[in-house]
């Protein structure tokens, strides 16, 4: 019996690199594991494939608290149609067989599996899904994982598996041959909603005739089927930001694109997370978007840090790099209607930045922040027209 067992970090490449990472098994259906967490902060990987998959098509998310519900009516206010069930036998008999693969959908600080996680992705295997895990703990390290993989033929594919460090990039100088601009979604928090802005985004300017292309920096983006990113917070600091180049500058050779969004992670002045220095320095942007919760009041897993204000997130940014902020997308969660609306007025008037929320919000004042800070990407006609034809 020969093993599926990927032993991969399932991290896209550019062309001219050899790809370590298996291709996985055909079928495309998928149930997202996020018990306890979906909609939360930790639970911002099942929350991200709920808005956007290109991978997987996704049939239910698993969290018994909210069995019943609309998973896009839960966390946005808009149904799409996709069920939270209780548990995977729930899942399985509304798909009306197993379907391919169970996604590990929790992103708790520490990557670690708990027993119970364990014993529902164990079951999944069971039942012949294969294992697509986000987090620090590698299932193909773990010898019960595996084991259960072999007898169930399916793979386990850890998508935080750095590549073999002979494989990794140290920082070359070749983005300054990257002559289009690159704007960075950073952000006062981890799980503070960067992904979701840089996808839409990118997904706006494309309508828009500017042709745009997202770099991921974490598990969630390469997941959903992003074609540049890498899992940046798995890999040896000295490597972070040479990674992050290598990317942008793969982004630039295979897309051609007017404009590159780069995904943050955490913060500049998190103390526990150092990426977002590395994507600075590595994607060198032009120009900074950082997303603020105005009602958050301690950073999401550490409640003993009380938030950085945006002024100070704004300065420290530009201070560290040679950058400019160009606007300030607002995450709105604790928030009414009228609160999101007095939240940017107050930001617009205290920094002079513009400043929009993405998901509440019509997506063209976002594309406006972008076009003011670089009107050189302002769509010709013809550009236009060929956006609205595809």
């Amino acid at each position: 019996m020969h093993a599926l067992v990927a032993v991969d970090s399932a991290e896209p490449r550019s062309a001219d690199l050899t790809d370590p990472t298996p291709a996985l098994p055909p079928g495309s259906t998928a149930v997202i594991y996020c018990e306890g967490q979906f909609g939360e902060q930790d639970g911002k990987t099942a929350n991200g494939l709920i808005r956007h998959s290109e991978k997987y098509e996704i049939l239910s998310v698993l969290d018994s608290r909210h069995a019943g519900a609309d998973a896009g009516m839960l966390l946005d206010g808009h149904a799409n149609g996709i069920p939270v069930l209780a548990s995977l036998a729930e899942a399985i008999a509304h798909a009306g067989t197993a379907p391919d693969y169970l996604i590990c959908g929790v992103a708790p600080a520490d990557g670690l599996l708990s027993t119970e996680q364990r014993v529902v992705l164990l079951d999944g295997i069971a039942h012949g899904m294969h294992i697509i895990n986000g987090l620090h703990e590698f299932l193909n390290d773990d010898a019960e994982f595996v084991a259960a993989s072999l007898l169930a033929r399916v793979s386990l594919t850890d998508i935080r598996r750095p590549r073999e460090m002979q494989d990794l990039h140290l920082f070359s100088g070749r983005i300054f041959d990257v002559t289009c601009p690159r704007i960075a979604v950073l952000g006062t928090d981890g799980a503070i909603g960067k992904r979701t802005t840089a996808t839409l985004l990118v997904r706006a300017l494309n309508e828009r005739g500017i042709r745009a292309v997202m770099v991921g920096t974490g598990q969630t983006t390469i997941i959903q089927g992003g074609k540049y990113g890498i899992a940046l917070d798995a890999l040896v600091p000295q490597y972070c930001s040479g990674e992050v180049e290598d990317q942008v500058v793969a982004a630039f050779e295979g897309e051609d694109p007017d404009v590159i969004v780069v995904e943050g992670q955490g913060a500049l002045s998190h103390p526990a997370y150092l990426t977002s220095a590395h994507i600075l320095r590595g994607s060198r942007p032009a120009g900074v978007l950082v997303q603020h919760a105005p009602k958050r009041r301690t950073l999401g897993d550490f409640p003993m840090v009380p938030m950085p204000t945006l002024a100070s997130e704004v300065a420290l940014i530009e201070a560290f790099a040679d950058t400019k902020v160009i606007g300030v997308t607002v995450n709105h969660e604790g928030m009414t209607d009228a609160e999101i609306g007095i939240a940017i007025e107050s930001i617009e008037l205290e920094l002079g930045l513009p400043a929009t929320d993405p998901l509440t919000r019509p997506l063209d004042a976002l594309v406006e922040i972008v076009l003011h800070a670089f009107p050189e990407l302002t769509p010709t006609v013809e550009r236009l027209a060929s956006a609205r034809s595809l």
